[in-house]
């Protein structure tokens, strides 16, 4: 185990979260942090007593010292060439999802970091809410018998999907979904998705992002277990940036239920009325404790570079699930399932956000 030094690209929401994780982890050395706007740069570095702050990720590459990069900058299209220059240089890698707008160029990072032996991962959270990982470990012992079917359904407020709907045009499936796609594919693998159906709803986010509320998505896998995936960002407000989840697995030898609605604390004021606090995917800080998976998901990914442990979301994981929710997307456009692995004639089919 060594002290390493780690870059965060983009200190903004969830940047912020994982510059702090950073800050307060022994083993981290040196602190650096990027982001293009002066004021949230200053607070970030001020709270984090950061080595360093620059408004230009160029400048961060130049220090041959850092080991390791997060990347949490938006909007998600910067991506690929950050991640591409991080990897380029001989860093170890974690960067917000998605892995990257086309397969092909998802492809090409996962070559790189093969290439030059570094770690690269993927930030799929939900694998760290203890939940879910109760999910993982029953079906591992075998508790609930063999898979047969699995439903997740998950609802963002409209505030939180007008955020994401406005930065980038990608779909629910692309953007919500896809962390519980993740996490369902880790929990039957080794199992292969073979064919997705999806249909979409529009309602009141149509004249706000131009994008869908809802996107339903059910995948089967050449095991013959089936999953559903429902995903929705036009709930009204509950809490800034409210996550309700709902899970149901059922097996061969018995069912399990989560409740990850996070109606188990209420908040009622005057001034707000109800309110469910933190119940945000990413989670909170809560005066000296984190509430939520992200803090736990930073820490695994500086333990696996500080003491060379694999990470927990390979690239070619986070690869999977793309291939999975622009098949839904193609779905949804065509009105009929589609087969994986997806061809050539569907990847031209497939658009490109703007």
């Amino acid at each position: 185990m060594k002290q390493i030094n780690v870059g965060i690209i983009g200190t903004g929401w969830c940047g912020g979260i994982r510059a702090n994780t950073c800050a307060a982890n022994p083993l981290v050395k040196d602190l650096h942090i990027c982001e293009i706007r002066p004021d949230r740069l200053a607070e970030v570095q001020e709270l984090t007593n950061a080595a360093s702050a620059t408004l230009d990720y160029h400048e961060m590459l130049k220090n041959d010292d850092i080991d390791a990069f997060f990347i949490s900058a938006t909007p998600e299209d910067i991506h690929f060439p950050m991640a591409k220059h991080c990897l380029e240089t001989g860093k170890h890698v974690f960067m917000e999802k998605p892995l990257s707008l086309t397969l092909g160029e998802a492809d090409t990072l996962v070559d790189l970091a093969e290439a030059n032996g570094v770690k690269f991962t993927v930030g799929y959270s939900q694998r760290f809410n203890h939940k879910f990982a109760y999910l993982k470990k029953c079906l591992n012992d075998g508790t609930i018998g063999a898979p047969v079917a699995g439903l997740v359904s998950r609802y963002i407020t409209r505030g939180l999907g007008t955020k994401i709907g406005q930065r980038i045009k990608l779909s629910p499936a692309a953007m919500e979904a896809t962390h519980d796609l993740d996490f369902l594919l880790w929990c039957l693998e080794p199992a292969k998705p073979v064919r997705v159906y999806s249909q979409s709803a529009y309602g009141a986010m149509k004249d706000v992002t131009g994008l869908e509320d809802a996107q339903w998505t059910m995948v089967t896998l050449d095991n013959g277990v089936v999953i559903t995936v429902g995903a929705c960002w036009s709930a009204p407000p509950g809490h800034p940036n409210f996550s309700g989840t709902w899970v149901e697995f059922s097996g061969t030898k018995g069912m399990l239920t989560i409740d990850d609605t996070h109606r188990d604390v209420v908040l009622n004021t005057m001034e707000n009325g109800i309110r469910l606090p933190m119940s945000s995917m990413p989670g909170e800080q809560v005066e000296h404790v984190f509430a939520g998976p992200m803090h736990n998901e930073g820490v695994h990914f500086l333990e696996a570079v500080a003491m060379d442990k694999p990470v927990m979301v390979t690239p070619q994981q986070a690869r999977q699930v793309m291939e999975v929710y622009m098949a839904a997307d193609l779905s949804v456009e065509r009105n009929e399932p589609v087969t994986l692995p997806l061809n050539s004639t569907d990847m031209s089919s497939i658009r490109i956000a703007s």
